[in-house]
């Protein structure tokens, strides 16, 4: 039965995929990964492979839950931000992103969340 992870994750614009860390994902005791062929060329510019992709993986923002497909990849991830979540979490999580602001605010039907910097949903 996979297990809970409660952190916090880096919302990237940038990222065209959510990443997880290989370590991550075995600590979650997710399903079997699925093989791809994608090669990865990381912010360091060091090329990777990754492990697999985790399909349909529970994401809890607050009060909403989100499925989200992650990219897994064996690398060493910041302890204070194990997930990137990328513009498809985004896209799914009906992001409206204010930069300067500094604030995101995620919608499930006709509800919303609204994160700042300083936002704990813990």
């Amino acid at each position: 039965m996979p297990l809970e992870l409660k952190c916090k994750a880096l919302a990237d614009l940038g990222a065209s995929i959510n990443l997880m860390a290989l370590s991550v994902w075995k600590k979650l005791g997710l399903p079997e990964l699925i093989s791809t062929l994608m090669t990865l060329k990381l912010a360091n510019r060091a090329i990777c492979t990754p492990t697999g992709i985790a399909r349909d993986v529970f994401v809890s923002v607050g009060k909403f839950t989100f499925l989200a497909d992650f990219v897994i990849v064996d690398y060493e991830s910041d302890p204070r931000f194990p997930l990137i979540l990328g513009r498809p979490f985004l896209q799914t999580a009906r992001a409206l992103i204010d930069v300067h602001g500094e604030e995101m605010i995620l919608r499930d039907g006709d509800e919303r969340l609204t994160l700042n910097k300083r936002h704990d949903t813990s």
